[in-house]
Parts: structure tokens; sequence; C-alpha cells
């Protein structure tokens, strides 16, 4: 099964024209061999995903022949991501969650008591 289409089947891209830019992007290796879309994969096969700062890893066990669902994604993947990358990972959605409150523009009414509470 080609690179793409593998990720996107196990649900690590939401779309497969996402997992192929990514890997046009040299954001997806095995054994640090940069893949095109078109690489097939097989079993055992640990594949490298380079998502920003962090690296995540998939073994291969099985290949689907549809897109499956996500309960049944751990019959063809397992996640071979560290646990310090996954911690990683965490602190960096916790950091965007703390600049999205902080966004530009027109407050929004809570923002708007707060404020008129603030100054009273």
């Amino acid at each position: 099964m080609r690179v793409d289409k593998y990720l996107w089947c196990i649900r690590v891209f939401k779309t497969r024209s996402v997992s192929a830019a990514a890997c046009k992007a040299g954001k997806v290796s095995i054994k640090d061999a940069k893949l095109k879309a078109a690489n097939t994969v097989k079993c055992g096969d640990v594949i490298h995903i380079r998502k920003g700062p962090i690296q995540f890893s998939w073994e291969v066990l099985d290949i689907p022949k549809n897109r499956v669902g996500p309960k049944l994604v751990a019959d063809f993947a397992i996640e071979r991501t560290t646990p310090e990358e996954l911690e990683r990972y965490k602190l960096l959605q916790l950091a965007q969650k703390q600049t999205d409150r902080n966004r530009l523009g027109r407050p929004t009414k809570k923002d708007r008591r707060d404020l008129d509470d603030f100054f009273e």
C-alpha cells in the first residue's frame, strides 16, 4: 500500500491530500530515508512522521483494505513515539490553548463584562 494512503487509513492524517503533502515536504521517513507518497509500506516497517517539533513513530502491523475506525487502528499500527516526545506534544498543545485565549480582535461578551467589572 502507498505510504500516503496507509497514513490516511490509520487516521494519522485527516485527508489523503494532507498525507501526500506531508510526504512531499519530506516529513515522512523510514530508517532516515525520506519517502515519496507513492512508496510502498510493508509489515514491520517503522514510519517516522515529523509534525512541527514533534516526531511521531508508527509500526506497521497489517495493511488495511480501507480507512478504519478509530477503535480498529490498534489492529493495523502501534504508536512507537517516545514518552518524552508525547510529553513535549502535550506541553505544545497546552501552550497553543493559552495563546488562543489571547487572540486579537473583537472581545466576546464575557470579555466585555469582565472589562466593565474591572473598570467600575
